[in-house]
């Protein structure tokens, strides 16, 4: 039952652009076709160029590539943010409120140690995390 969740009275959080959910450990981030159009779109490249550069198959589904160093292709070091905000996947959109962040206040306190941005800004109702957390089972 969703009222019954330790988040029921919601959650703050405000992304600050640190770029800690874009760098890291190796890891996916997950797109799809729909994703991948309007991604292509943004650089004016058709869909199949922009698989090629930017896409691999993991399976039966589809991530972008990392750098050898784990960073999402679409992350800008020098300017510290991403090069595809404005269309960024459904992943990075539904941050920090991902199935994974959201099992206990413990995993959330672990994810807040190193996002500066969770527990602070807009607070999050019930309903719109639970919005979100459909959207991407990470």
């Amino acid at each position: 039952m969703s009222g019954d969740v330790w988040y029921r009275e919601g959650l703050r959080f405000k992304c600050t652009a640190c770029g800690g959910c874009c760098t890291g450990a190796p890891g996916y981030v997950w797109v799809n076709r729909v994703e991948i159009a309007a991604l292509a779109a943004s650089f004016d490249m058709t869909e199949d160029e922009f698989g090629k550069k930017f896409v691999r198959r993991v399976g039966n589904r589809y991530s972008l590539i990392e750098r050898p160093n784990g960073d999402c292709i679409f992350f800008d070091p020098d300017l510290r943010n991403c090069r595809v905000y404005r269309h960024r996947p459904r992943q990075c959109r539904t941050w920090p409120f991902w199935t994974s962040n959201l099992r206990s206040q413990e995993t959330w306190n672990d994810m807040a140690c190193s996002c500066p941005g969770a527990n602070r800004g807009k607070l999050y109702t019930l309903a719109e995390i639970n919005e979100r957390k459909a959207v991407m089972r990470v």
